[in-house]
Parts: C-alpha cells; structure tokens; sequence
C-alpha cells in the first residue's frame, strides 16, 4: 500500500496545511521561533508515517508511527504554548490533533 493511500497520512496532511494557514497569522518575530518549531513539527509526522510505511519491517513502521506520535505530541504542546500567548485559538485543530493521535495509536496495534 502507498503512503498516500493510508488515513494516518492524509489526516497528518490536513493538519500540516492547518498550521501553515494558522501561523501565517503569527506575529513576525516568531517566524523564526513558534513559527518555525511548529511547521517542522507537523511537517514531521506525515514524513515519518512515510518513511515508515517504506522500511521493510512492520517492526520499523512502528517505531516511525512512535516517532510521528512524538512529533504530534510536540505540535500539540506548542500549540498550547501558542494559545497561552494569544497567538492562536483553533479548537478544531486541538481535535484534529486527538484524532490522529488515536488513529496513529489504532493503527499501530494492527502492525
């Protein structure tokens, strides 16, 4: 199966185009903070669910589905740091995030 072809992946997309629109409202000086930490966390997650889905072992496809999991967390707790500074109020990205949290969790179980 294509990565394409895998849920955890395209919901890990819809987020990564939510934080690009969502920090493209940030103020100026956090282009290279907030900004940047939280673009490369959510960029991560669908690039680790990829390159898992290439590696040869179901062994090593959990342990990047580990790694985008982490990166979600990261996003997440970013996000968190973002609300606290008025930066952000997206509460639907907060249950996009769950979400694939739950989903990438299920999903693991099946490898």
């Amino acid at each position: 199966m294509k990565f394409q072809d895998l849920l955890i992946w395209q919901k890990a997309i819809v987020i990564v185009k939510i934080v690009y629109a969502e920090t493209g409202n940030f103020p100026e000086q956090e282009k290279f903070g907030l900004v940047s930490q939280m673009r490369r966390s959510a960029v991560s997650i669908p690039s680790n669910i990829a390159e898992g889905n290439g590696r040869k072992s179901k062994k090593e496809f959990a342990q990047f589905l580990n790694i985008a999991r982490g990166s979600l967390s990261e996003l997440e707790t970013q996000i968190i740091i973002a609300e606290e500074l008025n930066f952000l109020k997206n509460e639907e990205l907060r249950n996009q995030i769950c979400e694939l949290y739950r989903m990438i969790h299920a999903f693991s179980k099946t490898l």
